[in-house]
């Protein structure tokens, strides 16, 4: 049974978690039951990412699909079952790249009409601007460099950034300038490990890690993923800690098994009624239903032989005589 759920977590308690260095635990959600789940097990940020995408409404290798609808959608139902975790609406591919002020709009409505209490956006560079005139009206914003995965085509796939010493310093240049902008975290994604661990020491604010070794404020991983929901290749950083899969599979099959076989549903799973009651039912809906059945068939028995043609007698043969 859940405990009674804890007030909000405040923004300004991560920044005191960073500097305890307590690790921060985040996790995507997609639906009620998981946001339950993950508030029940402690987490502290629950991300509505747009791997939605691929997770829940089945796009192939691409998050770029999910609309801001969709997303809105799924940010509703995350945060009407959650009160202690920190909600973060992931904007969609498109939401944000136009303009500020297209961002900005696509910000307040993840506030408005989702109920998130703060919004992620991928990128550094032109994206600097949007996170600062979303910061400024008032909405606080998660931070994303390295892997991108909107941007994955670009980026050559889903690779590993930061590799070489210049592609490292341009993705720390990249996190101070979203610190800068007024991000309250950043998430970096398929990091090398003394990349991230650098990043980390320089920024103010918590970083949050997938894919970018231990040193990190913290760690994200997607919901599907770590519970062995997810089928097929994984990403190096993914780490299961369930095989619900193969769990579910099997409970579907058992059900199939028996309901195909009348096991299903068995006493136990039924209602009955007073002996009585069931002897007044059965007379109170006379004739049964057997009994009318047969009484709609002989009806166009009769019919049906009452419409049949009487057949006429040929009168018999006269015997002539030859001519």
């Amino acid at each position: 049974m859940s405990t009674p759920p804890k007030g909000k977590l405040a923004l300004p308690e991560l920044l005191e978690m960073k500097r305890r260095g307590q690790k921060i635990v985040m996790v995507t959600a997609y639906d009620s039951p998981g946001a339950r789940f993950a508030e029940d097990a402690g987490v502290d940020i629950i991300l509505v990412g747009d791997t939605a995408a691929m997770v829940v409404l089945g796009h192939q290798g691409t998050t770029v699909p999910v609309t801001m609808d969709e997303m809105l959608f799924l940010t509703r139902t995350v945060v009407r079952a959650v009160r202690h975790p920190i909600v973060v609406g992931d904007m969609p591919f498109g939401s944000f790249q136009v303009s500020d002020e297209k961002a900005l709009e696509n910000a307040i409505r993840f506030v408005k009409e989702a109920g998130a209490d703060a919004i992620k956006l991928e990128g550094a560079g032109p994206m600097v601007s949007r996170v600062r005139a979303i910061v400024e009206a008032g909405i606080p914003v998660m931070g994303h460099v390295g892997l991108t995965p909107q941007s994955a085509t670009m980026l050559g796939g889903f690779k590993t950034q930061g590799k070489t010493a210049d592609a490292a310093a341009q993705l720390v240049e990249g996190a101070l300038a979203l610190e800068d902008a007024g991000a309250f975290a950043v998430v970096l994604e398929a990091v090398p490990a003394p990349v991230a661990a650098e990043v980390t020491s320089r920024l103010t604010v918590p970083t949050i890690g997938i894919g970018a070794g231990p040193e990190t404020d913290g760690q994200v991983l997607v919901y599907h993923d770590l519970l062995g929901l997810t089928e097929g290749h994984l990403p190096r950083f993914v780490k299961r800690y369930a095989s619900l899969s193969r769990e579910i599979r099997d409970a579907l099959e058992h059900y199939a098994e028996e309901v195909r076989d009348g096991t299903f549903p068995g006493d136990e799973h039924t209602y009955g009624m007073e002996d009585a009651e069931l002897e007044a039912f059965r007379s109170s809906i006379s004739p049964t239903a057997t009994s009318a059945s047969d009484q709609t068939n002989d009806a166009a028995t009769s019919a049906s032989k009452s419409l049949s043609p009487t057949p006429v007698s040929e009168p018999p043969l006269r015997k002539t005589s030859s001519p």
